[in-house]
């Protein structure tokens, strides 16, 4: 099963792409920006999941995909990077899966010379890491 937070982290690096989801059986299109501030997802990033997760949404699914934001969170669905370009697709727990990324239809993608898309990061985290394995290497 997919779990909520890696559904919410593969919305968020496809929406870095530009990838929009689509509503309501897709007669509207929603893309946040910002995704991420600082260490966390943004307003409109939170505002966008909200959205989705209403049953007024209807079926919501990523440009490009047949599965719905609701199939991923059943039982049947995992999250695993893309053997082609490594960012997260949803494949099928069970049975055949899918040979399909939303990556298939963004020209030029991958592309390794421009930054990847990421999850929100804590910065002090981050450098106390940096400070810590600093440390360990001067003993």
């Amino acid at each position: 099963m997919a779990a909520e937070q890696q559904v919410r982290q593969y919305l968020a690096y496809w929406f870095q792409l530009g990838k929009p989801v689509l509503l309501n059986g897709g007669k509207e299109s929603i893309l946040p920006c910002p995704v991420i501030q600082g260490d966390r997802y943004s307003d409109e990033f939170e505002a966008c999941w909200k959205r989705l997760r209403s049953p007024e949404s209807g079926d919501s699914y990523l440009e490009a995909t047949s599965y719905t934001i609701n199939e991923l969170l059943s039982s049947g669905w995992e999250i695993s990077p893309c053997s082609r370009c490594s960012m997260p697709v949803p494949l099928k727990a069970i049975g055949v899966p899918s040979l399909e990324c939303p990556c298939i239809d963004l020209p030029g993608w991958p592309n390794t010379e421009m930054p990847q898309p990421r999850a929100p990061i804590s910065t002090q985290s981050q450098l106390q890491n940096i400070r810590d394995r600093l440390r360990q290497a001067s003993r």
